[in-house]
């Protein structure tokens, strides 16, 4: 055996827990605590203590080994250790009495004996007896730890009684009291240590808790230890003073208060507890579960700390509260991110306000799931709510739950969405705003800075409104706009001056002086100058621009893709491949159609009934015509029906015509409509060739009553739509008829269609086998500008639009051919588009039989690139001009059409060239025979063309030198007659393409004929012959004049003699002789009523130069030239009615000069730039006005009809699309002047002009005489004073002062309450001062006589003109005194207003020279209806600008002011491209407003202000 004290056992006591125990009538509902007591000392972790402990047990619990039939229960030992390090160990032995569960009584013990003797037993024993646990332990000892106790018996050692506290379940405390006294007089008769244990102080109730204290201060030793075993303070306290007790060598412990034990422990557990769950949130997947947790925590001290303060329950629950939050913290997060989301879903969904601003958010989500992207935003969850499925695992799924709209969030989102859309709206609508006010500012050029302008706009509403990065932004988009519309303009301004740039060889380099010559040229404009900010920007587009001239190409061309030669081989690559395969659908056998298809269009219902009436005349449907049968194939359709456009053309039925029928204005209407849609349909898919041709019939149905006052009204309308359309109309025939249709109409409009297919087909000659396509007869080029605003589509229709155009060989892109029938035979003419910058090589080095130059009558510059091409063009090669434009009413609405348009046909007629026009909005199909006269010019010239064509060649290669002359007056009349038969030439369309009720010239002379075409239609003529005597031919020519004796003259324009005069003083002055056949007199003297230009021959000719030798000057420099003139001169008959044989021949001789000096207005433009760059050329070398008047009269063949709207007014251009005929003009001119000077006679005499009145209502003041309205104490009138007044105290600084005409409706409201009340405030009626400003000019304006009276106005104008400005302004100065008195002081004050507003100019931009242009007509008062005012409209306005500007000179004795004033000082300058006198038109309004005439002044477009 091995040695029993080897090693010191630590000392055992054993410590029995007494209280009162007992039924529950003697304790109560609940025990005093001695369970939980022991529990907590013996099994302090958290997981061990068990709260509930039962005295109620069966008997077979309590026959097992836990209880073991005892009253007493062994709780186990502790082993504790003191503060000195001394163990000892301690057994718990709990006295209690168990309860019967059946009877409620004490169960039978071995020990008989009542629970106070027991209790206070020192000796216990029972054998076996298990350690008690907990309740749930008996019954299955075997699941819990088996302990016994040691050797089945214990001797105890102290006592340990508990005393509850608290408020107790159903007992009171004094009997607990009582029962304790009397069992600690049993225990002290032990003479063991006793300790009072105060239990449940949590629930302490303080009064019992004094009463034990007081308790236990009676007695001896006696100590109170306040505990808790809920939260187990002081429990350990307890039995260590006990053992303290037992064993005096320990220190003796120190005992705390309860509430000092419990905050100690409390913040024991408080550290753990923070320990513990900053463990728990190092986890942040709140999928994690408590046992994976714990297994990884469990070793950690702070996990184990808390779990055996708060145990494990706690644990779990403090884990999963922090995973509900990481999940809520999940959901929030995904809440967030669908809010957030939900903006940008509703601005894609919801993004039209006007369609969701008045809704309520439920509205707006049915709207929302009807959207097709709703699926895309938004998410329906089978399960909601939304956050309490799955859903919110699935983060690559951005959609929103649409549950998630309901909440609160969502719909505040939704309103904000709304608030944010109208808001967005305001501040587009504010940038708007802010642009169109800087689009009003007049002042901001392109490259202003934003500091520069801002100042002007600081007060602005808009600008107030918006951001400053708004307001930067939309300055940014202005200035963006206004700087590429500045060069847009200023490209346009190059193109313009074509004349500048095009008289360089190609790829060459602009010499230096070219370049200042450039540069002083477009200085002068105000598009040159808008780009002044931007000076680089400016220099590289000019530099662009030169390059382009010198090296053009489409690729390098300036207007990209809007290329004419991109767009034309685009186009004829698509347009001559459809030709070609369309050709060979059509009917091969058109002459013997034997069956007919016809389409019937009507309305509610008409075209039915006219197919039943065709079938009722039919027998089965076969219809006889004329001697023949035809087979009828009718489709009557609706006029209403929206499949008309299938219904018209399938691929079985394609009709041959088309009757329309009508028996009312509004079907009439709408059956031109339905026509309009077809041939629009047509024209714009070119589906097929045949359908474009499609003829159309209007048949005007019967009314069934024969007087019906309807029929002439619709028998009008509908000839005139059918004028309109160009198509046949059918009437109702004489006669009543019971009918709606008759069978002669039914006839009639077959015989049509016939006739229609016929000629569509060309029947009589059908096309021939296509030659060899290098084999053309003429060789003819179109051009037209890059960038003109029409289709190429429409000036190629006249091609693309016949049936006879195919394409070119192959490597001509932008080529097509032609099988015309010219003369007697069929032509082959080729027809080549270009550019006019692709066509400028093509000029100088191949041979072209014709130009077709093209030009768009809405763009200058357009007409600009034409004279700058023409100009250089020879003059024996023919030229048709083409003006394009959108409709015939243009010419008269639109005034800058109608110069351009008269500007071409002005050149036409000075180079004896064709014109005509093309209407982009025209309805009908137009076909080659527009050009047909030019054609058939073009084949009589090719001989003398190509002659030419291969002397120049000769020339060139030869090393010679060419030099450029005008055309000699023999050689250059290049007139031929046409032959008398009807088949050379195919005739103009039967159509006027400006209308049959459209005429701009007089009607022609009795001796102008029309022609009649092969279908018996008449029309007019469409192109200028030069000499031709078959009056009867296609033009508007009378028959020859005579020419005078020993003068030889043609018919057709040469150059002028005053043109020449100026060409032979520009070479040199150098004398000639007069030549012996023609009389001694100077161009000067010419007959003045001849039109006839003069040739050459008849000028002075100076000695040195021989009868043969024609002086001319090269076309750049002032060279002598001498040209040997070989032309035979011709009999008069030669002369008048073509060339001989003899003389055709002789033109192989003649060098040919350029169109430029056959055209003045060529020579003009060119010659005006040398002018504007070469100051210091002499006068002789000018085109002056003064000598080129003619008093009386005003020559279209000499002057410029841009400049002269006298005779464009009056006759102008018979018709923009027909050629206007220059002998009969010039014959019109004749019968003129007489009228002229007869008009104007009786104008002499009249002084006075009266306005007509402007006022609606009776006043007693205004339009009174001055002298009733002032008094010799009051000179001015009290409304004039008034008007001045409030126009100096608010606005004389306002921009625009009288010349922004105020509201009409204040003004007279101004006058109306002065009318009621002569004391009336101005600025109590809050009107503007533009308002003011114009009522006071309607004052003056509604003056009996102007306030300068008529009487001296002759003296004013002729001062005006001194030339010395001192005595011209002492002479003014005089006459000013010459005023009647009234007015003197009137028009003294006013023109010291009118002085202190000019003085203001820097901010109200008002001049004198504005002011004057503003007031002259309102204080002059001019007749306007008299051009002999009219012509000195300048003058007057300088008088009012002189009278304004030395206003203290003339009213105030002062000095004169030393102001600028070119026009007082001398007459108005004449424009040096002048080359007639200033014209103004013959109609001008009267002025109804002062105001109006201001505006119209500045802007008048003749320049005759």
């Amino acid at each position: 055996m091995m040695a029993k004290n080897k090693e010191p056992r630590p000392p055992s006591y054993a410590v029995s827990v007494v209280g009162l125990s007992g039924t529950e009538k003697d304790k109560g509902n609940c025990g005093v605590g001695k369970s939980c007591l022991c529990n907590r000392f013996v099994r302090s972790k958290a997981d061990e203590y068990y709260p509930e402990h039962t005295s109620v047990l069966s008997t077979i619990d309590f026959g097992g080994r836990v209880v073991n039939n005892d009253h007493f229960l062994y709780w186990g030992d502790v082993t504790q250790s003191g503060e000195d390090g001394i163990e000892c160990r301690i057994h718990v032995i709990e006295q209690t009495e168990f309860i019967d569960d059946q009877t409620f009584l004490p169960h039978r013990s071995t020990n008989l004996q009542p629970y106070i003797k027991r209790a206070a037993a020192s000796k216990l024993q029972s054998a076996e007896k298990l350690m008690y646990i907990c309740t749930d332990q008996l019954g299955l000892e075997q699941d819990f730890e088996q302990k016994q106790m040691p050797e089945g018996k214990l001797n105890i050692d102290g006592f340990l009684l508990c005393i509850d506290v608290s408020q107790g379940c159903n007992r009171k405390f004094d009997d607990q009291l009582k029962f304790v006294n009397n069992l600690y007089i049993q225990l002290s008769k032990s003479k063991k240590p006793i300790i009072i244990a105060a239990t449940k102080c949590d629930e302490c109730v303080d009064h019992y808790l004094r009463e034990v204290q007081a308790f236990a201060s009676n007695k001896k030793n006696l100590v109170v230890v306040e505990t808790s075993a809920r939260f187990n303070v002081n429990i350990e306290t307890c039995f260590t003073a006990l053992v303290q007790m037992m064993d005096k060598t320990r220190g003796k412990p120190k005992i705390i208060p309860y509430l000092d034990a419990y905050k100690t422990q409390r913040q024991l557990v408080v550290t753990a507890t923070d320990k513990f769950e900053k463990l728990v949130q190092t986890v942040r997947d709140y999928h994690a579960t408590w046992k994976t947790v714990s297994n990884k925590l469990k070793n950690h001290p702070d996990y184990e700390e808390y779990i055996n303060l708060e145990g494990t329950k706690k644990a779990k629950n403090t884990f999963s509260k922090h995973i509900e939050q990481l999940k809520q913290e999940h959901i929030r997060k995904r809440k967030e991110e669908y809010i957030n989301a939900l903006p940008r879903a509703l601005n894609t969904l919801l993004s039209n306000l006007d369609e969701i601003e008045f809704l309520s958010w439920s509205e707006a989500m049915k709207v929302l799931e009807k959207r097709p992207d709703f699926q895309s935003c938004f998410v329906v969850l089978e399960k909601t709510p939304w956050d309490e499925t799955d859903h919110i695992d699935k983060v690559n799924d951005r959609r929103i739950p649409f549950d998630l709209l309901t909440t609160l969030e969502a719909e505040k989102v939704y309103q904000n969405h709304v608030q944010h859309l109208i808001s967005e709206k305001r501040r587009v609508e504010m940038k708007e705003k802010f642009k169109k006010t800087l689009e009003k500012i007049q002042f901001i050029s392109p490259g202003q800075p934003w500091e520069e302008v801002i100042c002007f706009v600081v007060e602005d509403e808009a600008f107030k409104y918006i951001t400053d990065a708004d307001s930067k932004e939309v300055y940014g988009r202005h200035q963006r706009e206004i700087v590429e519309k500045a060069k847009e303009e200023f490209q346009e301004m190059l193109f313009e001056h074509s004349e500048l740039f095009y008289d360089l060889d190609l790829n060459a380099t602009p010499s230096t002086d070219k370049m200042s010559e450039i540069h002083a040229v477009l200085s002068e404009e105000p598009r040159y100058k808008a780009l002044q900010k931007l000076a680089p920007d400016r220099e590289s587009l000019l530099l662009k621009h030169i390059g382009f001239v010198y090296h053009p190409t489409k690729e390098t061309c300036l207007s990209g893709q809007n290329c004419m030669d991109i767009k034309v081989e685009e186009l004829l690559a698509n347009s001559l491949l459809q030709l070609d395969h369309g050709r060979s659908n059509l009917y091969h056998d058109s002459a013997n159609i034997d069956k007919i298809n016809l389409f019937i269009l009507g309305k509610d219902g008409l075209a039915q009934e006219l197919a039943n009436e065709i079938r009722t005349q039919s027998t089965d449907d076969e219809y006889a015509l004329d001697g023949k049968i035809y087979e009828l194939d009718l489709r009557p359709v609706d006029a209403k029906s929206p499949y008309l456009l299938t219904q018209l053309w399938t691929s079985a039925f394609k009709p041959h015509g088309c009757f329309c029928v009508f028996n009312s204005i509004e079907s009439l209407t709408f059956i031109g409509e339905c026509i309009a849609k077809i041939r629009a349909e047509a024209s714009q898919i070119r589906r097929d060739k045949y359908m474009a041709n499609l003829s159309f019939t209007l048949i005007l149905a019967n009314q069934r009553d024969s007087v019906s006052k309807n029929l002439p009204i619709l028998r009008h309308q509908g000839q005139q739509l059918a004028n309109k359309l160009q198509c046949p109309f059918v009437d109702v025939p004489a006669g009543t008829y019971p009918r709606k249709f008759n069978e002669a109409q039914i006839k009639q409009a077959l015989r049509g269609v016939l006739e229609a297919v016929k000629h569509n087909f060309d029947v009589v000659s059908p096309v021939p086998t296509i030659k060899d396509l290098s084999e053309a007869d003429l060789r003819i080029v179109m051009c037209a500008m890059c960038g003109d605003p029409f289709s190429v589509d429409l000036i190629l229709s006249p091609f693309l639009d016949s049936h006879s155009c195919s394409a070119a060989q192959a490597g001509q892109s932008n080529s097509l051919m032609l099988d015309k029938i010219i003369g007697e035979k069929r032509r082959r003419i080729q027809i080549t588009i270009l550019s006019y910058h692709s066509s400028i090589g093509v000029r100088k080095d191949e041979l072209v039989h014709g130009y077709i130059l093209v030009y768009s009558a809405k763009r200058k510059a357009s007409m600009g690139m034409l004279r700058a091409f023409l100009s250089e063009v020879q003059d024996t090669i023919p030229v048709q001009l083409v003006a394009v434009t959108d409709s015939q009413a243009d010419f008269f609405e639109n005034e800058a059409i109608k110069e351009l348009m008269t500007e071409g046909e002005h050149i036409a007629t000075e180079i004896t060239a064709k014109f005509t026009a093309l209407y982009s909005l025209s309805q009908y199909h137009r076909q080659t025979e527009v050009f047909t006269l030019f054609f058939s010019d073009v084949l009589e010239k090719k001989n003398m063309i190509e002659s030419s064509y291969m002397s120049d060649s000769t020339r060139e290669s030869t090393h010679t030198s060419e030099d450029v002359f005008p055309r000699s007056p023999r050689g250059g009349s290049l007139d031929y007659n046409y032959p008398d038969s009807e088949d050379d030439a195919e005739g103009p369309p039967p159509y006027s393409p400006i209308g049959d009720d459209v005429r701009l010239l007089p009607a022609p002379s009795d001796r102008s004929k029309y022609r009649l075409d092969l279908e018996g239609n008449e029309y007019p003529i469409h192109s200028t012959p030069v000499n031709c005597h078959d009056h009867e031919r296609n033009h508007k020519v009378p028959p020859p004049i005579k020419p005078k004796p020993l003068v030889p003259r043609t018919n057709v324009k040469k150059l002028d003699p005053n043109l020449l005069k100026t060409i032979e003083a520009g070479i040199g002055k150098n004398p000639r002789k007069q030549p012996s056949r023609v009389p001694a007199a100077p161009p000067e003297d010419a007959d003045q009523s001849d039109n006839y230009a003069e040739p050459i021959d008849t000028i002075y000719k100076h000695k040195g130069f021989a009868d043969d030798i024609y002086a001319v000057p090269e076309d750049t420099q002032n060279r002598i030239i001498k040209v040997r003139n070989s032309i035979v001169i011709n009999t008069q008959g030669e002369e008048e009615n073509g060339f001989s044989d003899r003389v055709s021949k002789s033109h192989g001789e003649r060098r040919p000069s350029k169109y430029k000096y056959k055209s003045k207005t060529l020579f003009s433009k060119a010659k005006s730039y040398y002018r504007r760059t070469h100051s210091d050329a002499s006068d002789d070398e000018a085109f002056t006005t003064s000598k080129t008047k003619r008093k009386g009269r005003h020559r279209g063949s000499e002057e410029d009809p841009l400049l002269s709207p006298v005779e464009t007014w009056k006759g102008g251009i018979d018709n923009p699309a027909i050629t206007s005929d220059q002998e009969l003009d010039d014959k019109k001119m004749k019968k003129k002047p007489h009228k002229v000077k007869e008009d104007k006679k009786p104008k002499k005499k009249t002084k006075t002009f009266n306005p007509p009145i402007r006022r609606n209502w009776e006043s007693n003041y205004f339009g009174m005489p001055l002298q009733d309205l002032v008094t010799p104490e009051k000179p001015i009138p009290l409304f004039v004073e008034k008007c001045v007044q409030f126009i100096e105290d608010t606005g004389l600084c306002t921009e625009g002062l009288y010349r922004v005409s105020g509201n009409k409706t204040d003004q007279d409201n101004i006058q109306k309450q002065f009318d009621q009340d002569h004391n009336i405030s101005l600025e109590s009626m809050g009107v503007t001062v533009n308002a003011v400003a114009g009522a006071l000019k309607a004052f003056f304006a509604d003056l009996p006589e102007p306030l300068v009276p008529y009487s001296l106005h002759q003296e004013l104008l002729e001062t005006s003109k001194i030339m010395d400005k001192t005595e011209r302004l002492h002479e003014l100065k005089e006459i000013v005194k010459k005023f009647y008195p009234v007015n003197y002081d009137v028009f003294k004050y006013i023109i010291t207003h009118l002085n202190r507003v000019s003085q203001q100019y820097k901010t109200n931009f008002m001049t004198a020279d504005n002011l004057s242009i503003c007031f002259w007509p309102t204080l002059m008062r001019p007749d306007f209806e008299n051009k002999e005012f009219l012509s000195t409209t300048k003058i007057h306005q300088s008088v009012i600008e002189t009278f304004i500007q030395q206003c203290q000179f003339f009213f105030y004795n002062g000095e004169i002011v030393e102001a600028p004033n070119p026009v007082a000082c001398q007459p108005p300058p004449s424009n040096p491209v002048q080359m007639v006198e200033p014209m103004v038109p013959l109609q001008l309004p009267p002025p109804l407003q002062p105001q109006l005439i201001q505006s119209q002044l500045p802007a008048d477009p003749l320049g005759i202000i």
